[in-house]
């Protein structure tokens, strides 16, 4: 097992009873560990993680809150490890920087949390960026095209295939997959956004994103901001991602498992 992998999985000891017999056997179990997302010296959010890919983590998710709009204004970043948890120390960019203590809001971390911390129902639910339409003036998806995307995804998981209780978010292009995982599916999203946007810009992802999750409003709301114009998640939508992805230009999809699928919004773009 490779020793990245490693930091995100830990061993015990437990009971084992099936059909009636008890067997002690040692369990993987996923790592699940505070993560301080700090700027220029401020703590601005605490969530909890899989301790892996944490160099995405902070890019994806500085990215997806809009605290920066391009990775370059992410000008450092230091992980680390305390036996509190894991701190990761960036530096962004004057400008951005004031922006940010204009608009701080501490995020109450918990797994797959998205809102925690907002103060007002107003700042709850934020605008949605549109589609770009580079991306989705031509862009299409057939049915074969999501189930393989679904089955590379399912591959390519090598934390959950030790622990099975992890999420994955993956970009299928062209017959190429890349993937991260986390305990949180924000989290992996977020993750999967910092790991392409150094070499794919949002004006060009093309594509399908696909998610082991149901698609939640902020699933969506980091995709559009992502650039991601066709999303494919393994369980149902929720009625409020459905009316932001149309709202996006998004073509949103559920339940797509078992040779099946259900297209929520811009259906357009899907042939069977």
């Amino acid at each position: 097992m490779e020793s990245n992998l490693l930091a995100g999985i830990q061993q015990v000891q437990a009971l084992r009873i099936e059909r009636g017999e008890a067997v002690q056997r040692s369990e993987l179990l996923a790592e699940e560990t505070p993560v301080a997302l700090v700027y220029n010296g401020i703590s601005h959010a605490v969530m909890m993680a899989s301790p892996l890919d944490l160099e995405d983590f902070a890019l994806g998710f500085s990215l997806t809150e809009g605290i920066i709009a391009q990775p370059r204004e992410l000008t450092d970043i230091e992980v680390q490890t305390s036996s509190a948890g894991i701190s990761i120390e960036m530096r962004i960019t004057e400008e951005r920087f004031r922006q940010l203590k204009h608009v701080r809001r501490t995020l109450a971390g918990r797994t797959g949390c998205g809102l925690c911390g907002q103060d007002s129902l107003e700042a709850a639910i934020r605008p949605i960026t549109p589609a770009s339409s580079a991306v989705s003036a031509n862009l299409t998806v057939d049915s074969a095209s999501v189930q393989r995307a679904l089955q590379a995804l399912t591959v390519l998981q090598p934390l959950n295939a030790a622990t099975g209780a992890v999420h994955a978010a993956g970009w299928w292009r062209g017959e190429e997959m890349w993937v991260r995982e986390d305990v949180g599916r924000h989290n992996a999203l977020d993750k999967l956004i910092g790991a392409t946007a150094r070499h794919v810009p949002p004006e060009g992802r093309d594509g399908l994103l696909v998610m082991t999750s149901r698609a939640s409003y902020e699933i969506v709301h980091k995709a559009a901001a992502a650039g991601f114009v066709i999303v494919a998640t393994i369980s149902a939508p929720t009625a409020l991602a459905v009316r932001l992805a149309d709202e996006a230009g998004m073509t949103l999809i559920g339940f797509a498992r078992d040779e099946r699928m259900t297209v929520y919004s811009h259906a357009g773009r899907m042939t069977a």
